[in-house]
């Protein structure tokens, strides 16, 4: 009798090209911690090796001479390069999976390859790549090349195919199920076709009781559904569930019944709490769907109205289609999983070595996402904040927030770093908390544990500059915040809880510390006038002007169902006009804004304006070269950041009741004779250069004696206010030594306060 079921856990394609999406690795963790078996599989990597090889190239190109296509003249030219192409996609993969760097020199200068429409921009390469070396060219190169493949699939036997997304514009706003209905009565063509013969081949090797799809955006559905419907007509038995960030953003309120025809569950929120009341219930069914004789979804149902009828009203946050043909919603109170005991992401039998680092933008932070191995871990779940009008505020993973132990997230750091080899993290919180940071960053020195993470924040005041340096002594190299539109009566209406001079003055902090600093931007928010567009654009030049923005990203405002803007549109002043929903898919909204600029017509100056502020070009043009229609003129002061910037900081007297942090070592104490008489000298060795402190013996020995301890025990917190309570006596205020030079140069070089 089978107690253990066998589960499979699929990525459908596709996501990322570099790194594994966690959503598996996230509940094979959990679930192979309460012993289970477990698998997992990127099928979106295994659809793109399959395709971009010299086997898969030449079912391409066969399909296309076969086929009836109206060719443009690019994808004609691509087809009498074929035998370049098939000749060179190996070769290229293998450079893009860091296995053969030595293609470089090849890809730059040696013609070696075939050129399409996607190169038709590349004179300037040698302008954004001339400091970032030879392999940086190549792999932009290489990923063009891809690119210039993808256009001819789309063209031709792959219309929906994407890198980063399958057949998306069928799952975008689909209120209506109907098109993807459709699409998946239709006979899979070519690439779906690949993406099956890799599904059996998973099949016949894993024989899975049960599958999970994670779903994260609307270009994994269609891929996910696919898989889904071949499952259901090789193995009728096999259980298949749903869940991830598109479900739980978009079919809250699902009522189409064909939906069930391909996914037996469909889940909300966390899957931990969901998948245990799930599997509980396929371990009380005994009896294989394909031993029924009343045909799988009839005896499915049979098992779950009669054999399991506890087990199932037990369910957690999971959609079920009942015996009556009727869409339930079942969500039993059982209690969440807390964030300290969801265990550590399991990346093992993902094959980690055949990811492709790729380089499609120019863009630093954008470039982050695309290129390199990046483990992916959370912080805390949920965001602290969760205020901010444009967010999806109400829904769980936002609104319920949780923090893990720093000593527990670190241990996790360490198992996930022997697992995989890899010691690139990406925390993947909504807005990772400073005060929890603070502490892991804390952990990661105390315990030696050397990584290079990055993440995304809010730009608070409490990211002071020197928990900006401690954050950068951690491994940190880059954080991303919303900045949104640059108007502080907008961000008090959007209710981010920052000003434009706050922003200014943690960015600089984050900077000075050397951590690149990418900033989202928001246009089109209700009542936003062409004024206040102009204005925040005028921000975003300041900020690029006085370097302490280096990347940065227009979004255009959408209003989604489950924010407060959307929950109430009146109170924003704009009119919701739709969509109704209709059964399927529900989230983006429609909407007015009768106060507002024409927002869209700003759309393409802004991008082109942050393009080519990126590279610090035309900072000093108007505003109004950006844009083919007359714009207002700023009303920003033209110095506004950099007196933020410049504003004084607290005299660090005011912080008595903040930690002491050394970043150094103990440092070495001699007494030396001077002109005056003996003198105190602390010689500090650092990685990069070594300098000394000169001060009175007394205060030398007080020094020492701090410096030795900050270095040696970081367990034990030492107030500053503690630290002036032993200040040796006789040697002036405690303040005016706070201004000391001896004071102020170990303040410069990593004596820090938090």
């Amino acid at each position: 009798m089978q107690t253990s079921p066998r589960i499979l856990l699929i990525t459908p394609p596709l996501t990322q090209l570099n790194t594994p999406y966690p959503a598996t690795a996230y509940i094979k963790g959990f679930l192979t911690g309460r012993g289970y078996q477990v698998r997992q599989a990127d099928l979106g990597l295994n659809l793109v090796l399959r395709l971009f090889s010299e086997q898969g190239l030449q079912r391409v190109f066969a399909a296309i001479e076969a086929g009836n296509f109206d060719l443009s003249d690019n994808a004609r030219r691509m087809l009498r390069l074929q035998r370049r192409y098939l000749a060179t996609i190996a070769p290229v993969v293998r450079f893009l999976q860091n296995k053969d760097l030595t293609l470089a020199p090849r890809i730059c200068h040696g013609r070696f390859l075939p050129e399409a429409a996607r190169f038709d921009n590349v004179a300037d390469l040698e302008h954004a790549f001339g400091t970032m070396g030879l392999t940086d060219q190549a792999r932009h190169l290489a990923t063009l090349y891809l690119e210039d493949l993808a256009d001819l699939i789309r063209e031709t036997v792959g219309p929906q195919f994407g890198f980063s997304r399958y057949a998306e514009k069928l799952a975008l706003s689909a209120t209506s199920f109907e098109p993807l209905h459709e699409a998946l009565q239709q006979a899979p063509n070519l690439l779906d076709q690949m993406l099956l013969e890799e599904l059996d081949l998973l099949l016949a090797d894993a024989r899975p009781d049960v599958v999970g799809f994670t779903v994260p955006f609307p270009g994994n559905l269609y891929g996910a559904l696919r898989l889904a419907q071949r499952i259901k007509q090789i193995s009728p038995g096999t259980y298949t569930i749903m869940g991830g960030g598109y479900p739980n953003t978009e079919l809250r309120s699902i009522q189409e019944t064909r939906f069930f025809d391909y996914i037996d569950f469909l889940t909300l929120d966390d899957g931990e709490g969901p998948w245990l009341r799930l599997l509980d219930l396929v371990v009380s069914c005994q009896l294989s769907v394909a031993s029924e004789q009343s045909g799988p979804t009839s005896a499915f149902q049979h098992r779950l109205t009669t054999d399991n009828e506890q087990l199932t009203i037990k369910l957690q946050r999971t959609f079920l289609r009942n015996e009556q043909g009727q869409i339930e919603y079942i969500n039993h109170p059982h209690p969440d999983v807390p964030h300290a005991e969801v265990g550590t992401p399991d990346y093992s039998d993902l094959p980690l070595t055949e990811y492709l680092s790729v380089l499609e933008v120019l863009n630093p932070m954008h470039r982050l996402w695309s290129d390199g191995r990046w483990n992916k871990l959370t912080v805390a779940h949920g965001c602290y904040w969760k205020r901010c009008s444009f967010c999806d505020v109400t829904l769980d993973y936002i609104s319920r927030y949780e923090t893990a132990p720093s000593t527990l997230l670190v241990d996790r750091i360490e198992q996930i770093v022997r697992q995989t080899g890899q010691t690139g993290f990406h925390f993947v919180d909504e807005a990772a908390p400073p005060l929890a940071l603070r502490e892991l960053a804390i952990e990661l020195l105390k315990r030696r544990v050397s990584i290079t993470w990055w993440g995304n924040i809010r730009f608070e005041k409490t990211f002071s500059a020197d928990l900006c340096r401690l954050l950068a002594a951690s491994g940190c190299i880059a954080v991303s915040g919303g900045l949104e539109v640059a108007s502080d009566r907008l961000l008090a209406l959007m209710e981010k809880g920052v000003t434009i001079a706050q922003v200014a003055r943690v960015t600089d902090g984050f900077t000075r510390a050397g951590i690149m600093v990418h900033a989202y931007l928001m246009y089109g928010f209700p009542t936003e006038t062409a004024q206040e567009t102009i204005d925040s654009l005028e921000v975003v030049r300041q900020l690029f002007a006085a370097g302490v923005v280096q990347s940065g990203f227009w979004h255009r405002f959408a209003m989604t169902a489950h924010s407060p803007v959307g929950r109430n549109p009146a109170k924003y002043q704009v009119e919701a006009i739709g969509p109704e929903p209709g059964g399927f898919a529900w989230n983006d909204l429609w909407h007015e804004d009768p106060r507002g600029a024409d927002h869209e017509a700003f759309g393409p100056g802004l991008a082109k304006s942050l393009y080519n502020y990126l590279h610090g070009v035309a900072l000093d043009e108007p505003l109004s070269f950006w844009f083919d229609f007359k714009t207002p003129k700023t009303t920003v002061p033209r110095h506004l950041i950099e007196q933020a910037v410049q504003a004084p900081e607290k005299p660090d007297f005011a912080k008595q009741n903040l930690r002491l942090f050394w970043l150094g070592n103990a440092p070495d104490f001699r007494l030396e004779r001077g002109k005056k008489g003996p003198c105190a000298v602390l010689t500090c060795y650092e990685q990069a250069e070594d300098f000394e402190v000169k001060t009175s013996p007394a205060v030398g020995e007080w020094l020492h004696r701090l410096l030795t301890r900050l270095s040696q025990d970081y367990d034990t917190k030492v107030l500053l206010k503690e630290a002036a309570a032993s200040f040796p006596a006789g040697e002036g205020s405690f303040e005016n030594f706070l201004q000391s030079p001896a004071w102020q140069l170990l303040r410069e070089k990593g004596l820090l306060i938090l």
